[in-house]
């Protein structure tokens, strides 16, 4: 008897630890479409939301959900240019922007002398 409330509880356990695969869980692609602006220079030693400092010529972002750390592709919709920024910190807090990039990853997609461009985002969904 001992023996089957071991394995029952052991199974119990294994099952309860399982992860199920469920739409919009994790491996799946979400992309966004917005507008995106870049940091200030005044911002670049800074810490970020994370606590790393911020520095403008590193390809990192803000965006106000996205899990740190996660790797985001950013799509210029007017010139098709497109970079890979790492979300650091949190933001932009002006509405109708989605993401700010810092000023590398701004110079990269060509939206510096525009300062605000509409983009696509897409990034793997973490749980």
């Amino acid at each position: 008897m001992r023996n089957k409330l071991i394995i029952l509880l052991f199974s119990i356990l294994l099952f309860a630890c399982h992860r199920k695969s469920i739409p919009g869980g994790e491996g799946n692609t979400v992309s966004e479409t917005g507008y995106a602006s870049f940091y200030s220079d005044s911002f670049d030693g800074k810490p970020t939301s994370n606590g790393e400092t911020f520095r403008q010529n590193k390809l990192t972002a803000a965006h106000k959900k996205v899990a740190f750390g996660t790797n985001v592709k950013v799509t210029n919709l007017s010139n098709d240019k497109s970079v890979i920024v790492r979300i650091n910190d949190r933001g932009p807090f002006v509405s109708g922007r989605i993401i700010d990039l810092s000023k590398a990853a701004a110079k990269q997609i060509d939206m510096i002398g525009a300062g605000v461009a509409k983009v696509r985002i897409e990034y793997r969904r973490k749980l």
